[in-house]
């Protein structure tokens, strides 16, 4: 009888924050504690997650991803970790937005899981602020094994020549997504098809360092169709090298959004060849309207002619006195 109460007063207590009957079920199947829950205790942690951060609105989400949250104990659990998770950050709705993407987050312990994690990361030259932000960042990251997981990932960068003293922190520092992806079934294949491109190990440092994203990406999805399609644009295979090599992110650019508009204005507008992109790989990363178009109508209006990267490679500031507009820093 005492255990029909409780399961209807945590019905009513679910009911009371808008949750539907089959959500209720759901949760109640995925978390058979909250059967025997006090409505009390319940709203004590949901009230907990709302003071530190967690709008109203976004705590259904969040209980209903993780229904167990309501079964921690409060000052035992929940304060402690919210706590020590609130010293890794620097901004005051980082925690919450963590708790709101991984609300498994809350499960771990301070001891047994985020002190060796510190320690793990702190090893490869990453700050304790770094880490923070890291850990913020991608939560998950708490829930990795270091010897499982994270060891594998950290092996993997080392094989590219990358040191384990402070150059692979700084990877997973500027990219802590990289630690969510499988060695064997993502990094490796990617890491592949970058030399089948004809990639050095140089290149390939240069990739990881300054572009990880790059390698979390599928060879066979995204990178492949992307030179395919610069293929068919009259790119060679040297110059497809040399674009990658140069801005790796050609790879992962949209053909529709980002390359086609790109390599349209420079042959249609511009009246230059695909050459001149080849030679200079960057002309990808400038902004169409911004810097392409502008500095383009610029240039034309006073007939000058020069290279992309004299024409790109500097500030509004130093472009406009470089090529005498002095008159419109005013």
């Amino acid at each position: 009888m005492e255990t029909n109460c409780n399961s209807g007063g945590i019905m009513w207590f679910f009911r009371d924050r808008g949750f539907d009957n089959k959500s209720i079920h759901e949760m109640l199947k995925k978390c058979k504690r909250l059967e025997d829950m006090q409505r009390e205790k319940a709203s004590e942690n949901w009230d907990y997650l709302k003071s530190i951060g967690i709008h109203e609105r976004k705590l259904p989400a969040v209980v209903g991803k993780c229904p167990k949250i309501l079964t921690l104990d409060l000052h035992e659990k929940l304060v402690p970790m919210v706590q020590c998770l609130t010293t890794l950050g620097t901004k005051p709705k980082e925690v919450a937005s963590a708790i709101t993407k991984f609300p498994h987050i809350l499960f771990h312990s301070v001891e047994e899981k985020l002190c060796p994690l510190l320690a793990f990361f702190e090893a490869l030259g990453a700050s304790e602020k770094q880490v923070g932000k890291m850990i913020l960042l991608n939560p998950r990251i708490i829930s990795y094994s270091i010897e499982k997981k994270l060891s594998k990932i950290v092996d993997f960068l080392a094989s590219l020549g990358l040191c384990k003293d402070g150059t692979i922190g700084r990877v997973l520092v500027k990219h802590p997504f990289i630690m969510g992806y499988s060695v064997e079934k993502r990094l490796q294949p990617t890491l592949d098809f970058l030399k089948s491109l004809g990639l050095t190990e140089t290149h390939l440092q240069s990739v990881a360092l300054n572009f990880p994203e790059v390698l979390c990406r599928d060879a066979n999805k995204i990178l492949s169709p992307n030179v395919t399609y610069l293929r068919k644009c009259g790119f060679e295979s040297r110059q497809i090298a040399a674009l990658v090599a140069g801005y790796p992110p050609v790879l992962i650019k949209s053909t529709t959004n980002s390359l086609g508009p790109r390599i349209k204005f420079l042959d249609q507008v511009m009246g230059r060849r695909i050459d001149e992109a080849a030679e200079y790989p960057d002309f990808f990363k400038h902004g169409l309207k911004k810097r392409l178009e502008l500095r383009h109508r610029l240039l034309k209006q006073k007939n000058l002619t020069c290279s992309l990267s004299e024409m790109l490679d500097c500030n509004q500031k130093k472009f406009l006195l470089k090529f005498g507009f002095v008159e419109q820093l005013a």
